[in-house]
Protein backbone atom coordinates (compact mmCIF):
# COMPACT_ATOMS: atom_id res chain seq x y z
CA UNK A 1 0.00 0.00 0.00
CA UNK A 2 1.71 3.64 -0.86
CA UNK A 3 -0.76 5.62 0.81
CA UNK A 4 -4.81 6.06 2.11
CA UNK A 5 -5.92 6.07 -1.47
CA UNK A 6 -4.70 2.89 -2.51
CA UNK A 7 -6.44 1.64 0.37
CA UNK A 8 -9.56 2.92 -0.39
CA UNK A 9 -9.44 1.33 -3.89
CA UNK A 10 -8.74 -1.99 -2.50
CA UNK A 11 -11.99 -1.78 0.21
CA UNK A 12 -14.49 -0.41 -2.22
CA UNK A 13 -13.53 -2.81 -4.67
CA UNK A 14 -13.70 -5.33 -2.16
CA UNK A 15 -17.15 -4.13 -1.77
CA UNK A 16 -18.58 -4.27 -5.33
CA UNK A 17 -17.19 -7.79 -5.26
CA UNK A 18 -19.47 -8.63 -2.54
CA UNK A 19 -22.52 -7.97 -4.31
CA UNK A 20 -23.72 -4.62 -2.29
CA UNK A 21 -25.83 -2.10 -3.29
CA UNK A 22 -24.81 0.73 -0.83
CA UNK A 23 -20.83 1.54 0.11
CA UNK A 24 -20.13 3.93 2.17
CA UNK A 25 -16.66 5.56 2.76
CA UNK A 26 -15.05 7.48 6.19
CA UNK A 27 -12.10 8.76 6.48
CA UNK A 28 -10.21 11.18 8.78
CA UNK A 29 -7.44 13.28 8.67
CA UNK A 30 -7.36 12.04 4.77
CA UNK A 31 -7.10 8.73 5.94
CA UNK A 32 -3.97 9.13 7.83
CA UNK A 33 -5.91 8.52 11.55
CA UNK A 34 -9.23 6.40 9.99
CA UNK A 35 -9.93 4.58 7.40
CA UNK A 36 -13.39 2.84 7.51
CA UNK A 37 -15.52 1.21 4.55
CA UNK A 38 -18.82 -0.30 5.11
CA UNK A 39 -20.83 -2.41 2.79
CA UNK A 40 -23.74 -4.33 2.80
CA UNK A 41 -22.83 -7.16 0.32
CA UNK A 42 -22.60 -11.48 1.04
CA UNK A 43 -19.78 -10.88 3.95
CA UNK A 44 -17.68 -13.55 4.69
CA UNK A 45 -17.60 -16.54 6.88
CA UNK A 46 -15.03 -16.90 10.15
CA UNK A 47 -12.70 -18.80 8.37
CA UNK A 48 -13.05 -16.55 5.35
CA UNK A 49 -12.22 -13.94 7.74
CA UNK A 50 -9.08 -15.42 8.95
CA UNK A 51 -8.12 -16.18 5.22
CA UNK A 52 -8.21 -13.14 3.36
CA UNK A 53 -5.27 -11.86 5.18
CA UNK A 54 -2.74 -14.40 3.89
CA UNK A 55 -0.61 -13.34 1.02
CA UNK A 56 -1.30 -14.57 -2.22
CA UNK A 57 -4.59 -16.14 -1.28
CA UNK A 58 -7.96 -15.26 -2.88
CA UNK A 59 -10.95 -16.57 -2.94
CA UNK A 60 -12.08 -14.75 -6.48
CA UNK A 61 -10.12 -17.31 -8.34
CA UNK A 62 -11.23 -20.73 -8.32
CA UNK A 63 -9.37 -22.42 -11.24
CA UNK A 64 -6.67 -21.56 -13.46
CA UNK A 65 -8.67 -20.95 -16.08
CA UNK A 66 -10.15 -18.05 -14.41
CA UNK A 67 -7.00 -15.83 -14.63
CA UNK A 68 -7.81 -15.25 -18.50
CA UNK A 69 -11.71 -14.22 -17.95
CA UNK A 70 -10.80 -11.77 -15.17
CA UNK A 71 -14.45 -10.98 -13.74
CA UNK A 72 -13.77 -9.54 -10.08
CA UNK A 73 -11.18 -6.65 -9.02
CA UNK A 74 -8.76 -7.72 -6.28
CA UNK A 75 -7.80 -11.16 -7.32
CA UNK A 76 -4.06 -10.75 -6.70
CA UNK A 77 -4.48 -12.11 -2.93
CA UNK A 78 -1.94 -9.22 -1.75
CA UNK A 79 -3.29 -6.23 -0.39
CA UNK A 80 -5.45 -7.10 2.59
CA UNK A 81 -2.10 -8.47 4.03
CA UNK A 82 -0.46 -5.46 3.10
CA UNK A 83 -2.77 -3.28 4.65
CA UNK A 84 -3.05 -5.24 8.23
CA UNK A 85 0.91 -5.26 8.35
CA UNK A 86 1.18 -1.24 8.60
CA UNK A 87 -1.81 -0.27 10.43
CA UNK A 88 -4.27 -1.10 13.11
CA UNK A 89 -6.98 -3.20 11.19
CA UNK A 90 -10.46 -4.48 12.60
CA UNK A 91 -12.89 -6.36 10.25
CA UNK A 92 -16.31 -6.84 11.36
CA UNK A 93 -18.16 -9.32 8.63
CA UNK A 94 -21.51 -11.70 8.50
CA UNK A 95 -23.19 -13.51 6.20
CA UNK A 96 -26.64 -14.13 5.97
CA UNK A 97 -26.02 -17.79 6.99
CA UNK A 98 -24.57 -16.78 10.46
CA UNK A 99 -26.15 -15.82 13.04
CA UNK A 100 -23.86 -13.50 14.63
CA UNK A 101 -21.06 -11.62 12.81
CA UNK A 102 -17.15 -11.91 13.18
CA UNK A 103 -14.80 -9.04 14.96
CA UNK A 104 -11.20 -10.02 13.76
CA UNK A 105 -8.66 -7.71 15.14
CA UNK A 106 -4.96 -7.59 13.70
CA UNK A 107 -2.29 -5.20 14.73
CA UNK A 108 0.70 -4.57 12.61
CA UNK A 109 0.34 -7.96 10.68
CA UNK A 110 -0.36 -9.89 14.21
CA UNK A 111 -4.17 -11.28 15.02
CA UNK A 112 -5.12 -9.66 18.46
CA UNK A 113 -8.23 -10.93 19.01
CA UNK A 114 -11.21 -12.90 17.04
CA UNK A 115 -14.73 -12.78 19.09
CA UNK A 116 -18.65 -12.87 17.68
CA UNK A 117 -20.65 -10.06 17.74
CA UNK A 118 -24.01 -8.54 16.86
CA UNK A 119 -24.23 -6.89 13.39
CA UNK A 120 -25.94 -6.59 10.23
CA UNK A 121 -24.98 -8.53 7.43
CA UNK A 122 -22.48 -7.35 5.58
CA UNK A 123 -18.30 -6.04 5.82
CA UNK A 124 -17.14 -3.47 7.66
CA UNK A 125 -12.82 -2.40 7.53
CA UNK A 126 -11.60 -0.15 10.05
CA UNK A 127 -8.10 0.76 9.30
CA UNK A 128 -6.50 2.80 11.81
CA UNK A 129 -3.64 4.68 12.22
CA UNK A 130 -1.94 3.77 8.56
CA UNK A 131 1.99 3.10 9.04
CA UNK A 132 1.93 3.49 12.74
CA UNK A 133 5.22 0.92 12.42
CA UNK A 134 6.36 2.43 9.23
CA UNK A 135 7.08 6.08 10.19
CA UNK A 136 9.35 6.40 7.19
CA UNK A 137 6.58 5.76 5.00
CA UNK A 138 4.52 8.70 6.61
CA UNK A 139 7.18 11.15 6.05
CA UNK A 140 6.66 10.51 1.85
CA UNK A 141 2.94 11.13 2.17
CA UNK A 142 1.42 14.73 0.71
CA UNK A 143 -0.11 17.08 2.62
CA UNK A 144 -4.12 15.89 4.01
CA UNK A 145 -5.42 18.54 0.72
CA UNK A 146 -3.34 16.22 -1.47
CA UNK A 147 -4.32 12.86 -0.18
CA UNK A 148 -7.77 13.99 0.25
CA UNK A 149 -8.15 14.86 -2.98
CA UNK A 150 -6.57 11.38 -4.26
CA UNK A 151 -8.97 9.94 -2.10
CA UNK A 152 -11.65 11.28 -3.37
CA UNK A 153 -10.55 11.06 -6.87
CA UNK A 154 -10.82 6.94 -6.57
CA UNK A 155 -14.17 7.14 -5.02
CA UNK A 156 -15.73 8.76 -7.80
CA UNK A 157 -13.90 6.66 -10.68
CA UNK A 158 -15.36 3.48 -8.46
CA UNK A 159 -18.62 5.44 -8.08
CA UNK A 160 -18.48 6.36 -12.13
CA UNK A 161 -18.09 2.86 -13.06
CA UNK A 162 -20.80 0.94 -10.86
CA UNK A 163 -23.85 3.14 -11.43
CA UNK A 164 -26.44 0.28 -9.58
CA UNK A 165 -24.56 0.99 -6.17
CA UNK A 166 -25.12 4.08 -4.18
CA UNK A 167 -21.94 5.50 -2.63
CA UNK A 168 -21.05 8.13 0.12
CA UNK A 169 -17.73 9.66 0.99
CA UNK A 170 -17.67 11.01 4.74
CA UNK A 171 -14.73 13.25 5.62
CA UNK A 172 -14.00 14.20 9.20
CA UNK A 173 -17.70 13.62 10.14
CA UNK A 174 -19.00 15.59 7.20
CA UNK A 175 -20.90 14.25 3.70
CA UNK A 176 -18.33 15.36 1.00
CA UNK A 177 -20.56 13.14 -1.74
CA UNK A 178 -23.26 10.77 -1.89
CA UNK A 179 -25.14 9.74 -4.96
CA UNK A 180 -28.07 6.64 -4.70
CA UNK A 181 -28.37 3.80 -7.55
CA UNK A 182 -28.86 5.15 -10.81
CA UNK A 183 -32.50 4.32 -12.22
CA UNK A 184 -31.59 5.73 -15.40
CA UNK A 185 -31.39 2.35 -17.71
CA UNK A 186 -30.28 3.63 -21.17
CA UNK A 187 -27.42 6.09 -21.19
CA UNK A 188 -25.89 7.79 -18.28
CA UNK A 189 -27.49 9.60 -15.65
CA UNK A 190 -26.70 12.92 -15.96
CA UNK A 191 -27.56 13.75 -12.48
CA UNK A 192 -25.59 11.69 -10.53
CA UNK A 193 -22.64 12.44 -13.12
CA UNK A 194 -22.94 15.86 -12.32
CA UNK A 195 -23.40 15.53 -8.76
CA UNK A 196 -19.57 13.50 -8.79
CA UNK A 197 -17.75 15.38 -11.71
CA UNK A 198 -19.63 18.82 -11.40
CA UNK A 199 -22.14 20.63 -13.52
CA UNK A 200 -20.24 20.98 -16.40
CA UNK A 201 -21.65 16.74 -16.95
CA UNK A 202 -25.19 18.03 -16.42
CA UNK A 203 -26.15 18.47 -19.80
CA UNK A 204 -25.92 15.69 -22.74
CA UNK A 205 -22.47 16.57 -24.20
CA UNK A 206 -21.55 14.65 -27.48
CA UNK A 207 -22.97 10.91 -27.42
CA UNK A 208 -20.61 8.43 -28.17
CA UNK A 209 -22.10 4.54 -29.07
CA UNK A 210 -20.61 2.20 -31.34
CA UNK A 211 -21.89 -1.34 -31.48
CA UNK A 212 -19.19 -3.17 -32.75
CA UNK A 213 -18.50 -7.27 -32.15
CA UNK A 214 -14.85 -6.59 -30.90
CA UNK A 215 -16.02 -3.22 -28.31
CA UNK A 216 -18.95 -1.84 -27.52
CA UNK A 217 -18.73 1.84 -26.26
CA UNK A 218 -21.49 4.37 -25.04
CA UNK A 219 -20.47 7.34 -22.72
CA UNK A 220 -20.42 11.30 -23.34
CA UNK A 221 -17.79 13.55 -24.45
CA UNK A 222 -17.95 17.19 -23.60
CA UNK A 223 -17.88 20.04 -26.15
CA UNK A 224 -14.17 20.90 -26.97
CA UNK A 225 -13.57 24.17 -25.26
CA UNK A 226 -12.24 27.32 -26.41
CA UNK A 227 -8.44 27.78 -26.48
CA UNK A 228 -8.57 30.99 -24.31
CA UNK A 229 -11.06 28.94 -21.73
CA UNK A 230 -9.21 27.50 -18.16
CA UNK A 231 -10.37 24.31 -18.88
CA UNK A 232 -8.71 21.07 -16.69
CA UNK A 233 -8.72 17.40 -18.56
CA UNK A 234 -10.89 15.31 -17.22
CA UNK A 235 -10.96 11.78 -18.84
CA UNK A 236 -12.72 8.97 -17.15
CA UNK A 237 -12.49 5.58 -18.53
CA UNK A 238 -14.29 2.28 -17.69
CA UNK A 239 -13.23 -1.20 -19.24
CA UNK A 240 -16.09 -3.44 -18.04
CA UNK A 241 -17.30 -1.77 -14.84
CA UNK A 242 -13.22 -1.38 -14.32
CA UNK A 243 -12.10 2.23 -13.70
CA UNK A 244 -8.61 1.86 -16.14
CA UNK A 245 -6.27 5.02 -17.24
CA UNK A 246 -5.02 2.87 -19.91
CA UNK A 247 -2.03 4.67 -22.24
CA UNK A 248 -3.71 3.08 -25.60
CA UNK A 249 -7.50 4.34 -25.17
CA UNK A 250 -6.14 7.45 -24.10
CA UNK A 251 -3.73 7.83 -27.16
CA UNK A 252 -6.83 7.16 -29.66
CA UNK A 253 -8.79 9.71 -27.77
CA UNK A 254 -6.33 12.13 -28.31
CA UNK A 255 -5.78 10.98 -31.89
CA UNK A 256 -9.66 11.10 -32.80
CA UNK A 257 -9.23 14.70 -31.20
CA UNK A 258 -6.44 16.01 -33.16
CA UNK A 259 -7.91 14.21 -36.23
CA UNK A 260 -10.87 16.05 -36.03
CA UNK A 261 -9.61 19.63 -34.46
CA UNK A 262 -6.05 19.87 -35.88
CA UNK A 263 -4.43 21.16 -32.50
CA UNK A 264 -4.14 19.67 -29.26
CA UNK A 265 -7.33 20.89 -26.08
CA UNK A 266 -8.47 19.22 -22.94
CA UNK A 267 -10.57 16.05 -23.07
CA UNK A 268 -13.41 15.64 -21.08
CA UNK A 269 -15.55 12.64 -21.26
CA UNK A 270 -17.01 9.68 -19.58
CA UNK A 271 -16.62 5.92 -21.61
CA UNK A 272 -17.63 3.05 -20.98
CA UNK A 273 -16.38 0.18 -22.75
CA UNK A 274 -17.35 -3.14 -22.93
CA UNK A 275 -15.16 -6.44 -24.26
CA UNK A 276 -15.63 -10.05 -24.23
CA UNK A 277 -12.97 -10.80 -20.95
CA UNK A 278 -11.21 -13.01 -22.98
CA UNK A 279 -9.99 -10.67 -24.83
CA UNK A 280 -8.03 -8.34 -22.64
CA UNK A 281 -5.69 -9.11 -19.86
CA UNK A 282 -6.07 -7.15 -16.90
CA UNK A 283 -2.99 -8.26 -15.02
CA UNK A 284 -0.55 -6.61 -15.87
CA UNK A 285 -0.18 -3.66 -13.40
CA UNK A 286 -0.38 -4.19 -9.93
CA UNK A 287 -3.10 -1.08 -9.86
CA UNK A 288 -4.85 -2.70 -12.52
CA UNK A 289 -5.51 0.51 -14.38
CA UNK A 290 -3.93 -0.52 -17.09
CA UNK A 291 -4.73 -3.27 -19.39
CA UNK A 292 -3.81 -5.20 -23.06
CA UNK A 293 -6.00 -5.99 -25.11
CA UNK A 294 -4.91 -9.22 -27.44
CA UNK A 295 -5.98 -7.29 -30.51
CA UNK A 296 -4.63 -3.59 -29.37
CA UNK A 297 -4.88 -2.02 -33.32
CA UNK A 298 -8.56 -2.86 -33.80
CA UNK A 299 -9.32 -1.41 -30.14
CA UNK A 300 -7.33 1.55 -30.82
CA UNK A 301 -8.25 2.08 -34.60
CA UNK A 302 -12.54 1.90 -33.54
CA UNK A 303 -12.12 4.03 -30.55
CA UNK A 304 -10.24 6.86 -33.12
CA UNK A 305 -13.13 5.88 -35.39
CA UNK A 306 -16.10 6.64 -33.48
CA UNK A 307 -14.88 9.71 -31.59
CA UNK A 308 -13.71 11.08 -34.74
CA UNK A 309 -17.44 10.32 -36.21
CA UNK A 310 -19.47 11.44 -32.85
CA UNK A 311 -17.60 14.83 -33.15
CA UNK A 312 -18.50 15.19 -36.85
CA UNK A 313 -22.40 14.65 -36.25
CA UNK A 314 -22.37 16.88 -33.38
CA UNK A 315 -20.54 19.48 -36.10
CA UNK A 316 -17.78 19.83 -34.88
CA UNK A 317 -14.82 20.42 -37.26
CA UNK A 318 -14.74 19.62 -41.30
Amino acid sequence: MQRPASVVKELMENAVDAGADQVTVVIQDAGRTLIQVIDNGCGMSPDQAVLCFERHATSKLQTAEDLQNILTFGFRGEALASIASVSHLTLITKTEQQDFAVEYVIEGGEEKSMEEIGVPNGTTFIIRNIFFNTPARRRFLKSDRTEFLRIKDIFTRVALAHPDIGFELISDSKSVVRVSPSKVENGIDLRRTATLLGADFSSGGISVICEDPAIQIEGMILEPPKETDAVSEQIYLFLNGRPIADKLVTHALKEAFFEVLGKTLPIRCVLYFSVDPSEVDVNVHPRKDEVRFHNSSLIHDLIVDNIVLALRKYGIGP
